[in-house]
């Protein structure tokens, strides 16, 4: 299967700062089976840009992760979505407040956008998700719920003998004492295990997150230790904060890489970037 990264940030990066080379979109990641079915993975401001080329697909199935507005954003400017008889399906995870059609509808509809979720011309459908497995078309997928504010999912993604892990929210040391030693007790452990592609938060810097414990996201360095104990193939570190520029991101891998053995690749996320997951 083919990953292509199309909206990298954990926030909207000004247009004008000095995030343009690693991008200023949020949330949102293409998976192309080899059979040429799609899979979306959030619909950050980046999918407004994946829009036109998923046309040809005629199915497009969108998995959230969760309902933060950085990971919906993009939603109200989906080609897909107001193409007729394109068939668009929407996984995002259950909650305990209201069903996934009645939440995403407070955010697609007025006053916060024009046109509500009931007149998309699309053949929608929308599915509400519980950890476990599903299937759709070619992809085999596990969903769980990992440590971040909110119901939040984390996604394993099998095609074939490729295995990929989307976890772009996660803050996998939060309340686990021994880090990342305890296997057992580290949330997203079981999603991640062995995978050959790992698209993991990288929010903070180790500074920026002694400030923010809690908050739902991890640095560099906690993903490169979630990575080498879940003896990952690869791994991309994504959901970028906008206040750390390309230099910043740069100097960060840059250092992990000389104090840290590297058990597998290391590559921070680009908007645009694509990788060919192959076991």
């Amino acid at each position: 299967m083919k990953v292509t990264l199309w909206g990298t940030r954990g926030s909207l990066a000004s247009p004008g700062s000095t995030t343009v080379r690693y991008g200023g979109d949020t949330s949102c990641v293409e998976v192309r089976a080899s059979s040429g079915e799609i899979l979306v993975l959030d619909a950050g401001t980046g999918l407004r840009r994946l829009g036109p080329s998923a046309l040809s697909a005629g199915r497009v199935d969108l998995l959230l992760t969760h309902l933060h507005m950085d990971h919906i954003q993009g939603l109200g400017f989906f080609a897909p979505l107001f193409t007729p008889g394109m068939e668009v399906h929407i996984w995002g995870p259950a909650s305990t407040a209201a069903g996934l059609k009645e939440r995403l509808g407070r955010y697609l509809s007025p006053p916060l956008f024009p046109v509500p979720l009931r007149d998309l011309p699309c053949k929608l459908a929308i599915h509400d998700l519980l950890p476990g497995d599903i299937e759709i078309g070619p992809f085999s997928i596990n969903a769980d719920f990992v440590c971040h504010p909110d119901f939040t999912l984390g996604y394993r993604i099998r095609e074939g003998d490729a295995v990929m892990a989307y976890l772009p929210d996660h803050e996998p040391e939060l309340g686990v004492r021994d880090f990342p030693e305890a296997t057992r007790w580290t949330s997203g452990f079981d999603l991640v295990a062995g995978v050959d592609l790992l698209i993991h938060d990288a929010q903070y810097t180790n500074e920026q997150y002694a400030t923010r414990v809690g908050w739902g996201h991890c640095t560099m360095e906690h993903a490169l230790s979630l990575a080498t104990v879940a003896e990952v193939g690869r791994l991309v570190t994504f959901h970028h904060d906008p206040s750390n520029t390309d230099e910043m991101l740069d100097e960060i891998a840059t250092s992990l890489r000389a104090k840290r053995h590297m058990p597998c690749p290391l590559t921070p996320g680009t908007e645009g970037a694509e990788f060919v997951v192959a076991r």
